[in-house]
């Protein structure tokens, strides 16, 4: 049974840093990439960061250049959102896409993120 869960989500001060982490299995058809996207109050979900299977190539959104850094564990199949320089802007929840090879999307349920002024 394909599964996905976010974790590391919380409360941090606008400037400080954060790590999510994805972490996923029980997937049938090979993974092509692994996502993180947010969807603030209000907002339509957003793409924040894709990685390929591999780790080979990353792209990020405009606004979190910089800042943000995705990667993937090599023993373990986890994908992580390292969040540094945090801005209330930021605040949102975040949530992990896995989309495999078949053209199948698999979702999170999320996970918190919160950046206080």
């Amino acid at each position: 049974q394909a599964q996905v869960r976010e974790s590391g989500g919380g409360l941090v001060q606008a400037g400080g840093s954060l790590t999510l982490s994805c972490a996923f299995s029980g997937f049938i058809f090979r993974i092509h990439t692994v996502g993180w996207y947010r969807q603030a109050p209000g907002n339509q979900r957003e793409l924040v960061a894709t990685i390929t299977r591999s780790g080979e190539s990353a792209n990020y959104a405009d606004s979190v250049k910089g800042r943000f850094t995705i990667s993937k564990d090599v023993a373990e199949d986890t994908v992580r959102l390292q969040m540094n320089n945090l801005k209330p802007e930021d605040t949102a929840v975040y949530y992990c896409n896995v989309h495999d090879i078949g053209q199948r999307d698999y979702w999170g349920q999320g996970t918190q993120v919160t950046v206080s002024s």
